[in-house]
């Protein structure tokens, strides 16, 4: 049943009540996103729809209080509550990945991962990580990054991107060469699945720690729609909270086993790094954290691979090439210069118009630079979360290719708008997932 925009104001009134009432100027934002969020369809691969609850808790009365320290070892009193909520959030993270330990404070994946280096390293040190340009995150090592200034960062990439294979004889060589103490695995634009074991016997040859950044597939993982690293044998485990696992925007550091290891980066996380946590935020995890044990989030997680898999099949039908050939998660990135002639940043204004949101992404060895890169980057956690199956993935695909080729056509853009927005209003964010 499509809802009317008058009806996404009225909820947008009645949540945010009390702003419209004394700041008019954040509440026509905020009103404004909502009518965005409602009648556009995202598909950037980071972002997603949270539940009522989420939002709910993470605007809670637990914003108002510090709690530095860990639950029943805080610097302050009155924590007879975060304590219960912080230990609820633990608990159920460890549960969903299989984790012996875990840290729910780190305000970001950025902060997850900067801790995870400070816990595990000492200045100078070694870390081997994916290159940015072929998929890795800037926190892996990329130099515009102050993390490189204290660490040293040796980077693999991929043999083949066509097949998105990573070339593991090389990645040994530069470990044997260089002698990281971490050897890192994870990524940001890649849409293949890794050889975990290959990472953890590299790592295991040169004495190095394992460690994976899982911000991109967490809900994949926990939903059991892709494999675990920690059942192959990785010592830590870092990750955002939002994206795949639809909680709120937030950081998460998983030990697998090792208690020597969970302690430093407790320490490192606070004081190491933060003070105060965002108990808010951390209550908020509690809530998603929760919702990904629910039955439901396996269906959910399965969808996203099938959607993406339904735009892939529409791409390569349509001649656009695909990094890795396609996807085995819920990404693609595709070179739409390479094989449109349209470069990344134009098409990502250009379908932005048209009521998609995606990202423009630099692709393996990209002859453009990175602000007008040769690739978009697009995936599909936020349309399964409204309920889109492969029938409705496979006909945005097919429109995202008609306005790319049609992008001085402004009547066909303007029909292509008008779909778009009334698929999304067949499909509206749904409030409640459980």
């Amino acid at each position: 049943m499509c809802m009317p925009r008058c009806a996404l104001f009225y909820n947008t009134m009645n949540f945010y009540d009390s702003i419209k009432k004394q700041d008019k100027e954040v509440f026509d934002a905020l009103a404004g996103e909502e009518v965005r969020e409602q009648e556009g369809l995202e598909l950037i691969p980071s972002e997603n729809y949270v539940s009522r609850a989420v939002r709910e808790a993470q605007g809670s009365v637990l914003t108002n209080k510090y709690s530095e320290g860990y639950p029943g070892k805080r610097y302050y009193g009155g924590q007879e509550f975060t304590d219960a909520v912080e230990t609820l959030a633990i608990e159920r993270a460890k549960k969903l990945f299989g984790a012996a330990f875990a840290n729910v404070q780190a305000h970001s994946g950025s902060n997850a991962n900067i801790a995870t280096y400070m816990a595990l390293l000492n200045p100078g040190d070694t870390v081997l990580g994916m290159d940015l340009s072929h998929g890795g995150h800037l926190t892996h090592g990329h130099p515009v990054t102050y993390i490189t200034k204290f660490f040293n960062f040796v980077r693999y990439k991929m043999k083949d991107p066509d097949t998105s294979e990573i070339d593991y004889e090389e990645m040994l060589r530069v470990a044997k060469e260089h002698k990281p103490k971490i050897v890192l695995a994870g990524f940001s634009a890649y849409s293949r699945e890794l050889d975990y074991q290959k990472f953890v016997d590299i790592a295991r040859q040169v004495g190095a720690y394992s460690v994976i950044d899982v911000a991109h597939i967490a809900g994949l993982i926990a939903g059991g729609a892709v494999k675990n690293p920690f059942d192959y044998g990785f010592d830590v485990m870092t990750s955002t909270t939002h994206k795949t696992l639809r909680g709120p925007r937030g950081g998460l550091i998983l030990t697998r086993e090792s208690e020597d290891i969970a302690k430093r980066i407790n320490k490192a996380v606070f004081p190491g790094l933060q003070g105060g946590p965002m108990m808010h935020v951390i209550a908020a995890k509690a809530v998603a954290f929760g919702e990904a044990m629910h039955p439901s989030f396996k269906l959910y997680a399965v969808q996203i691979l099938k959607n993406a898999k339904a735009m892939e099949e529409v791409f390569r039908q349509g001649g656009v090439r695909m990094l890795g050939g396609g996807t085995s998660n819920h990404l693609i990135l595709a070179d739409v210069f390479g094989s449109l002639g349209i470069p990344g940043k134009e098409a990502e204004v250009l379908l932005d118009r048209v009521g998609i949101t995606l990202n423009k992404n630099a692709i393996a060895d990209d002859v453009r630079g990175p602000m007008d890169p040769s690739g978009i980057r697009f995936g599909t956690p936020a349309a399964t979360t409204r309920g889109f199956k492969e029938g409705e993935c496979k006909r945005i695909a097919e429109l995202m290719l008609e306005a790319l080729k049609n992008r001085t056509d402004e009547q066909k853009l303007s029909a292509i708008r008008e779909e778009i927005r009334t698929l999304c209003l067949k499909f509206p964010v749904p409030d409640s997932f459980v």
